[in-house]
């Protein structure tokens, strides 16, 4: 380390994602006073951002850049399961067979889960500073894993969690290559009380109010180094399989 604090108030966050578990984290960022400004970006954000059309998100990228601050955390807190997709009169629900496969459904999940995730690196990471630690941190899902995958199902759901796990891995590599200070990491917040994973939460199955999970996950990303980039994590400190 070049004996920087990153929890110094300095630079520029941006969460992506206004559902509650988004609000939270940039709520929670804004409240540990690390950053001198927290955007809020989405399609309910300012500035908007539609991970599906790529030219918002290079005017968020554009937005960034205006503050004249350095980025020095980016966390992704999208993803879909199920609900609308493009067409607001076709619902999608998670798949329990391979006879419920709908390539409407599959396209727009990794469009939502993959795609847009990328697109964000793509336009982002090049504003991290290469001189001090700054994190990128997309939210995935353990259905994600390939290698904890017991029990099947959710296809589009797991296979575009699957693909953006292998997006962060990949963009790691790259940007260690020139801020070698920084991370590059998925983590998967466990079952929140939101729209997304409410709905599905087994009996038994903790599930955190969305400032609880906000809080673990920046606790685990403060406590990650360099060395851990390119790697899945729960919200736990624990590393996953892929």
């Amino acid at each position: 380390m070049d004996g920087y604090d990153s929890r110094a108030p300095d630079g520029c966050a941006v969460v992506v994602g206004t559902g509650g578990l988004g609000r939270a984290l940039a709520g929670a960022l804004d409240a540990r006073g690390g950053h001198v400004r927290v955007m809020l970006a989405g399609r309910g954000g300012e500035p908007f951002c539609d991970l599906t059309d790529e030219q918002t998100v290079a005017a968020l990228a554009h937005r960034v850049w205006d503050t004249g601050l350095p980025l020095r955390t980016v966390i992704i807190a999208t993803g879909f399961l199920h609900g609308p997709g493009p067409n607001p009169h076709q619902v999608f629900a998670p798949e329990k067979t391979w006879r419920h496969l709908d390539p409407g459904h599959m396209a727009h999940a990794f469009a939502v889960n993959a795609i847009g995730p990328a697109l964000v690196a793509k336009h982002l990471l090049p504003l991290f500073p290469a001189s001090r630690r700054c994190v990128f941190a997309a939210l995935s899902a353990k259905v994600g894993s390939i290698g904890d995958n017991q029990t099947g199902g959710w296809y589009a759901y797991r296979a575009s969690k699957a693909a953006l796990n292998q997006i962060i891995r990949t963009a790691s590599i790259e940007l260690a290559r020139s801020r070698p200070l920084s991370l590059c990491v998925a983590i998967h917040p466990g079952t929140v009380e939101t729209p997304l994973s409410a709905p599905h939460a087994k009996a038994g199955l903790t599930v955190r109010q969305p400032d609880q999970a906000a809080a673990r996950i920046l606790d685990t990303l403060d406590g990650l180094h360099p060395e851990d980039s390119g790697r899945f994590w729960s919200y736990d400190g624990k590393e996953l399989p892929w």
